[in-house]
C-alpha cells in the first residue's frame, strides 16, 4: 500500500438534514498517501511503453504549425469536454457549441453548459499559465480550480480554496462511512500538496510518468471539495506542456479515460495499492491511444477544410481575401459570429462580413436562427466530426 489508513469518528450534525438511519456518528478509515519521492523503480517493460507512448506524443506534435494553431485549441476543447464526460457531465458536442455561441451573444444557458464551458477555460488557464511561468507552483492549480467552479451550482467551499473538511467518494451523501474511499484528513493536504508541488519541479522521470504520477497523488490527496478530478486532469495538460514534450497539441487523454472510466479507476485503485508500475502502464497506453486519436482526428479535420477550399474555389475570390483566413480558423471555432471571426483573423468587421458572406453561398458556413442581431453560422461537417472524436 502507498500510504497508511488513520482511523476517525464521523460525527453527525443535527442542524443539517440527514435520513433517519445516517443520524448518528461511525467510524470510518482515512487514506494518507506516501510523498512521491518514495517511489519504486520503473519496471523495464513499463518504460518501454511510457517510451513508445511518449514518441506517439512527439509524432502528433511534430506535424505542428503555426497555420494548425486553430486544431491546438480544438483538441484542447475536445480533452475539456472528455475530462467533464469523466464526471458524467453528457453534453454533445453539438447542443455545447451551440450553447457556447449563446453565452457568447450574451443569452443565458443550462447549468451544465456552464460548467462544461468552464472547464474548458479552466484548461486553457492551466496549459498557458503553467507553461509561460519558470517553476509550477501551488496557485497554478488554485487559479485552475476557481476558473473551473466559478460557475457551478453549489460546492462545499469557494472554488480555489483547499479543503477544510473531509470529502469522500462513494457511499453516501452524508458521511463518509462506507464510501468507496476516503482521502487524507484536510490538516494532512498542505504538506502532501508542497510534496506534489516539489515533485512536479523535478524533471528527473520520463514526462509522461512524471505525469501520471502527478494526477494519481492528486486525486489521493483530493484537495477541494468539489472538481478534483477535471483539476486533476489539467495538471497533466499543464505537466506535458511544461516538459516539452506536447508542446503544440497536447493528447486528450481524458477522450480514451471517459470511453472506459472503469479501468481509469481501476489504474488509481492500483496506485495507491502500491501496484505504481500498473498505473503507469495503464496511463501510458491511454497517452499512445489519444495521441494515436488525435493524429487521426488532426488529418480528418485538414480533410475537411481541403473540402471547404474546393467548394470555395470556383467563387473566383482573391488568395489574400478574408473567407480563406475564417476557413484557417474555422477549426477553433465550429460555431462563429461575425465579431468572433473578426477577432479570430484580425481583419475589419466588413471584411470578416464579407467573407462570412461568401462561405454562406459556398455552402461551408450554415445560418443558424432567421434574426438578424447576433447572428452566428455553423461550419458545415464539423460538429459530427467532434461528435464522432468524443463519442
Amino acid at each position: 500500500m502507498r500510504g497508511h489508513l488513520v482511523e476517525a469518528i464521523w460525527t453527525y450534525d443535527p442542524t443539517t438534514y440527514a435520513p433517519p438511519r445516517y443520524q448518528k456518528s461511525c467510524r470510518y478509515e482515512a487514506f494518507i498517501p506516501d510523498p512521491l519521492r518514495q517511489l519504486p523503480a520503473i519496471e523495464p517493460a513499463v518504460a518501454g511503453t511510457i517510451s513508445a507512448a511518449e514518441d506517439a506524443i512527439r509524432a502528433l506534435n511534430a506535424a505542428a504549425k503555426p497555420a494548425l494553431q486553430p486544431l491546438a485549441r480544438l483538441l484542447l476543447r475536445t480533452e475539456s469536454i472528455a475530462s467533464s464526460k469523466v464526471e458524467g457531465m453528457q453534453m454533445d458536442a453539438r447542443s455545447l457549441a451551440r450553447a457556447e455561441a449563446r453565452s457568447d451573444a450574451g443569452e443565458s444557458i443550462g447549468r451544465e453548459a456552464v460548467e462544461i464551458l468552464s472547464n474548458i477555460n479552466a484548461m486553457q488557464l492551466a496549459v498557458e499559465r503553467a507553461t509561460a511561468a519558470p517553476e509550477l507552483v501551488l496557485d497554478h492549480l488554485l487559479q485552475t480550480h476557481a476558473v473551473l467552479l466559478a460557475d457551478a451550482i453549489a460546492t462545499r467551499q469557494s472554488p480555489g480554496q483547499i479543503r477544510l473538511v473531509q470529502n469522500w467518494i462513494g457511499g453516501n451523501d452524508y458521511n463518509p462511512c462506507g464510501a468507496a474511499f476516503v482521502p487524507p484528513p484536510h490538516e494532512e493536504v498542505p504538506a502532501l500538496l508542497d510534496d506534489l508541488i516539489v515533485f512536479c519541479n523535478d524533471d528527473s522521470l520520463p514526462p509522461l510518468a512524471q505525469a501520471a504520477y502527478a494526477h494519481a497523488q492528486f486525486e489521493t490527496i483530493h484537495p477541494f471539495a468539489d472538481g478534483n478530478g477535471r483539476t486533476g486532469r489539467a495538471l497533466v495538460q499543464m505537466l506535458l506542456r511544461r516538459r516539452g514534450l506536447a508542446p503544440d497539441y497536447v493528447p486528450p487523454i481524458s477522450v480514451v479515460l471517459a470511453a472506459d472510466k472503469g479501468r481509469y479507476i481501476a489504474g488509481l485503485e492500483a496506485f495507491r495499492e502500491g501496484r505504481e508500475n500498473g498505473w503507469l502502464e495503464n496511463f501510458a497506453v491511454s497517452a499512445a491511444q489519444a495521441a494515436e486519436l488525435a493524429t487521426s482526428y488532426i488529418t480528418d479535420i485538414q480533410a475537411l477544410q481541403e473540402q471547404w477550399r474546393a467548394k470555395l474555389a470556383p467563387f473566383g475570390i482573391r488568395a489574400d481575401a478574408a473567407a480563406w483566413a475564417i476557413i484557417d480558423a474555422l477549426p477553433a471555432y465550429p460555431i462563429i459570429s461575425a465579431p468572433v471571426a473578426e477577432a479570430a483573423i484580425r481583419r475589419t468587421r466588413p471584411a470578416a462580413a464579407q467573407g462570412i458572406g461568401q462561405l454562406v453561398e459556398a455552402g461551408i458556413l450554415i445560418p443558424l436562427g432567421s434574426g438578424k442581431r447576433n447572428r452566428q453560422w455553423e461550419a458545415h461537417g464539423l460538429l459530427d466530426l467532434i461528435a464522432d472524436f468524443t463519442g
